[in-house]
C-alpha cells in the first residue's frame, strides 16, 4: 500500500519502460475527470497554491493507467495513476511536470486499435494559450477543509468567538 501511495504520478517518458506501469500502458488505459487541477508554486514568502484550468472553463480529461491488485494481506486494490509530461510555457514557472490534459483526443487515448508509439505521441503538454492558472488560498492543503471560498486567493477562515456559559465560581 505505501508503494501504491507514491505512484499516483507515471511520467509519460518512461511509461513503456517501467514494469509498474507497462502493462497497463498496453491494456488499461483511463480517462480522470476534472476541472482544474493545483501546484503550489515557490515564491519569497512560501508556496502559493495555484489553480490551473482551461479558459474555456470546461471539464476536461487528464491521461491516467488503471491497475488492480492484491495488497500483502490479500486486498483487492483498485488504483490509477494520472500521466504527467514536461510543462508548457505557463506552467513552467509552477511546476517541472504537468499532467496530461486530453480534450479532443480522448477516444485516441482510450483506443485498442492504436499502437502503442500512437498512444505515446497523444502525451505532450497542452497548449498553454488555452490554459489559465490563478492563486487560491493557502488554506486548501487542509483536506479537511472543503469550500467554495478556498478559489479565492488570500482567504482566511473568519474568527469565531467562543462565549461561555454564565457559571457559578466556586466562590459564589
Amino acid at each position: 500500500m505505501a508503494i501504491g501511495s507514491k505512484m499516483i504520478n507515471a511520467r509519460a517518458e518512461t511509461l513503456a519502460e517501467k514494469p509498474s506501469f507497462r502493462n497497463a500502458l498496453k491494456s488499461r488505459r483511463c480517462l480522470v475527470p476534472a476541472d482544474g487541477f493545483y501546484e503550489w508554486m515557490p515564491t519569497g514568502r512560501g508556496k502559493q497554491p495555484m489553480r490551473i484550468s482551461l479558459k474555456s472553463e470546461e471539464i476536461f480529461s487528464l491521461a491516467g493507467l488503471w491497475e488492480t491488485w492484491k495488497s500483502p494481506v490479500g486486498e483487492v486494490v483498485h488504483s490509477f495513476t494520472i500521466i504527467t509530461t514536461e510543462p508548457n510555457e505557463l506552467m513552467a514557472p509552477i511546476h517541472d511536470r504537468m499532467p496530461v490534459i486530453l480534450t479532443s483526443n480522448e477516444n485516441d487515448w482510450l483506443s485498442d486499435e492504436l499502437f502503442l508509439r500512437q498512444h505515446l505521441s497523444i502525451l505532450k503538454p497542452y497548449p498553454s494559450q488555452e490554459m489559465v492558472v490563478k492563486p487560491v488560498s493557502k488554506l486548501l492543503k487542509n483536506v479537511e477543509l472543503d469550500m467554495p471560498e478556498l478559489l479565492v486567493e488570500g482567504y482566511v477562515l473568519p474568527s469565531v468567538e467562543y462565549s461561555s456559559p454564565e457559571m457559578n465560581t466556586l466562590f459564589d
